[in-house]
């Protein structure tokens, strides 16, 4: 069977209620995540209204999401927090929210509730852990369509703490250049010559780095907040 990335695999099963429903469950852990961040404080399904709210949201998006809208989860998370903007309006909530997320406009000093401060920690690491699970099946599915395995990242990861330095430069060019990072996201291969010209970096550092450097890049530039939390780049 063929792999598909997330943002193939949303599109693959529109109209598929079960394989919609599949898709939900397994991003459930994702889904209380936005909440929680939005709302600041901890929820559990079944006892919620707000997790009802972004199980809605993230099945719309679902519905809605076309793959020229970019990655699916920050399509899904932007589709979830308005719908729970939409939600405390119409519910007209006489208690306040308070947001991990400060508007930019907020005029309370950051004020946060000590009570949220204590839901907030109570943020199981469970949930975490299956974040990060899903956020690396999704990257190893990215990889896989290069062909390239997490052993093949495994065996050109730098030793010397120059090589990591040119490979992380090589990278964050490639991820911060538009034209370059067209090239890698639909032609899959990894355009030495410009990043050689724009980095002067030595070719053969940037060749043999190749797959460490694509790896990096797909992470930088797409939707894997986990997984670059523990990715020590510099």
């Amino acid at each position: 069977m063929t792999d598909f990335s997330l943002n193939e695999r949303v599109i693959k099963i529109k109209g598929d209620i079960d394989e919609i429903n599949r898709l939900i469950e397994e991003y459930k852990p994702f889904i209380a995540s936005v909440v929680e961040k939005h709302i600041g404080r901890f929820v559990e399904y079944g006892i919620d209204d707000e997790l009802s709210i972004a199980l809605m949201a993230f099945n719309e998006a679902i519905e809605k999401y076309d793959i020229s809208r970019g990655n699916f989860l920050a399509f899904a998370r932007m589709i979830i927090k308005h719908r729970l903007v939409d939600f405390y309006r119409k519910e007209q909530k006489s208690a306040p929210v308070v947001y991990l997320e400060s508007p930019e406009n907020e005029e309370d000093g950051g004020y946060r509730d000590p009570t949220t401060e204590k839901s907030a920690e109570k943020f199981d690491e469970s949930q975490i852990s299956e974040l990060r699970r899903l956020e690396i099946m999704e990257i190893k599915k990215e990889l896989s369509r290069w062909g390239i395995t997490f052993a093949d990242v495994a065996r050109c990861s730098p030793k010397q703490e120059s090589t990591k330095k040119a490979y992380l430069k090589a990278a964050e060019f490639a991820a911060s250049t538009p034209e370059v990072l067209k090239i890698i996201k639909t032609k899959r291969y990894l355009p030495v010559d410009k990043i050689v010209s724009a980095t002067k970096l030595p070719r053969k550092t940037v060749e043999r780095g190749r797959n460490y450097i694509i790896a990096t890049v797909l992470i930088l530039s797409g939707d894997y907040q986990y997984i670059k939390e523990y990715v020590k780049w510099r």
